[in-house]
């Protein structure tokens, strides 16, 4: 064994991606192994490095794809060969997840490890479910418990007189022996009136909560055919989320909205979405490139003297624009005494990102809102520059020249199809968890449809949400009902427009 190989077992939380810890992600980041259980959302793995292995070890309703005693000499293996191991597991690998085994097998066999906590299930499903586990004016005891123990014990560890008398129980692991649960609490004195609830997938957009009593939980939940996981609150506590469910309610919570622009340009719209309770959906159609060639930029760069205007129309011409701009020698030193023109605020964020003041944003987010905003400068024999898209439309050039000026389009990036594959897509609409595609350019629409197939039909409650009028116009051609069109054409707007539609459209 070198000395560098260790292992750190990781809760990963309970499955909102946000609510795993700093020092979780840092640790997942460092790993060159990745060992992930069931529960682990691919939200997570995201923070993995590029060349990080990944194994999985979970299981499901029982079934395991590998056992435990397999994941203990992988664990083992892995580290003794010198790898930096990231042991992922749901939840707090503390409670109820089998990582203080691991731990005394890794102890055992001489490897270094260290456990980042993580947020249970126990704490957070109830919190989003709207139930407070303790409250002064309800109680002061909380008691954590396995509805599922080693059935090689042979004897239950668990003290049910005491149990029937704690204030708030929480339950995990508690559909298989929910029947059996109840009638152990009944009978050692809690009372069958005692507020239920069962929380399905807390903490995620396919959060479910169930109420009732003690008494007939169990019936509710076979009648609805309620299925891990799944944890257990009773308490007085329960009756509270009458007043306190704030996740459920969120304007866009359980909806699936499909992003289909690139990967790196999705983390805002994917963040608006999450905090407004929505099943965020990735699937970048497009992916940016540079041009096939810099020659019209190069040669543009080489005249930044001659340019009166400079005029961005994507913050991906900003991001080229000014890496080209190093990498030929030059830098913003050389934009001094031209004017800038953004066609959005995301675009003017981009650019003033890099020190840069933008003197010109239009009113209306669109080409013809640049045009229309040139229209009181005098501009008669002044030159301005483009740099834009490989595919773009000719409205700012065309508009420029009709009142005297010269605007000169230099290639800055390409729009390219992505990998994807219409196979991807498929379970989510098959299982109706597409509730919206949102398209933010033409590319992505084209883009979208040519990754789907000539077959492809839009499943009749699935709706098209757009980031403005040209957006839209692309979809209407290519036969897509523009449903979600919104006044503003940034992201937050269109996330409002989702949230407003949908609003509109409850129930669903």
């Amino acid at each position: 064994m070198t000395g560098k190989g260790r292992v750190t077992i990781i809760g990963a939380g309970p499955g909102d991606p946000g609510l795993i810890t700093l020092r979780g992600v840092q640790c997942i980041r460092e790993a060159e192994v990745i060992v992930y259980d069931h529960l682990v959302g691919p939200e997570i793995l995201r923070h993995a490095g590029e060349k990080a292995r990944l194994i999985y070890a979970g299981k499901q309703g029982g079934k395991h794809t590998i056992s435990q005693g397999e994941i203990n000499e992988i664990l083992v293996a892995e580290a003794s060969k010198g790898a930096i191991v990231a042991r992922l597991k749901g939840g707090d690998p503390f409670i109820f997840g089998r990582g203080g085994e691991e731990a005394e097998i890794l102890r055992e066999a001489g490897i270094p490890f260290e456990v980042v906590p993580g947020v249970t299930s126990a704490i957070a499903a109830p919190a989003y479910a709207g139930i407070p586990l303790t409250h002064r004016n309800h109680t002061a005891s909380v008691a954590f418990v396995t509805g599922h123990e080693d059935p090689a014990k042979g004897k239950s560890n668990l003290d049910w007189p005491v149990l029937a008398g704690i204030g708030t129980l929480v339950v995990l692991m508690a559909i298989k022996n929910l029947a059996a649960v109840a009638e152990k609490l009944i009978s050692h004195g809690k009372d069958a009136a005692t507020p239920a609830a069962l929380i399905r997938w807390g903490t995620t957009p396919d959060q479910e909560t169930l109420i009732g009593t003690l008494g007939d939980i169990a019936r509710k939940a076979e009648e609805s055919g309620f299925a891990p996981p799944s944890i257990l609150v009773v308490g007085g506590v329960v009756a509270l989320r009458e007043t306190l469910n704030w996740f459920e309610t969120k304007p866009l919570f359980g909806r699936g909205i499909v992003i289909t622009r690139p990967e790196a340009q999705a983390e805002g719209l994917t963040e608006l979405l999450r905090a407004a309770g929505a099943r965020v959906i990735p699937f970048p159609v497009i992916r940016i490139a540079p041009p096939e060639s810099w020659e019209e930029l190069d040669t543009a760069l080489g005249r930044l003297e001659e340019y009166r205007w400079l005029i961005f129309t994507s913050a991906n011409g900003v991001a080229f624009f000014f890496r080209r701009l190093r990498e030929v020698g030059r830098d913003i030193r050389d934009l001094k005494g031209i004017r800038i023109a953004a066609i959005g605020p995301a675009t003017a964020s981009a650019v003033e990102a890099r020190g840069i003041r933008v003197d010109l944003v239009p009113e209306e987010f669109i080409s013809e809102g640049v045009v229309k905003a040139f229209a009181g400068e005098d501009l008669r024999g002044s030159r301005a520059l483009l740099p834009r898209a490989r595919e773009a439309r000719d409205v700012i050039p065309e508009g420029l020249a009709k009142i005297g000026a010269r605007c000169d389009c230099a290639t800055t990036y390409r729009t390219i199809r992505s990998d994807r594959s219409a196979a991807e897509l498929a379970p989510f609409f098959a299982d109706g968890k597409v509730d919206a595609i949102s398209f933010t350019s033409p590319s992505t629409v084209n883009n979208f449809l040519g990754i789907m197939g000539p077959d492809f039909r839009l499943p009749p409650k699935v709706r098209i949400a757009c980031i403005g009028p040209v957006t839209a116009a692309a979809a209407k051609k290519a036969g897509l009902p523009v449903d979600i069109l919104q006044e503003r054409y940034t992201i937050p707007g269109l996330v409002d427009g989702l949230a407003a539609y949908f609003k509109k459209e409850m129930p669903g």
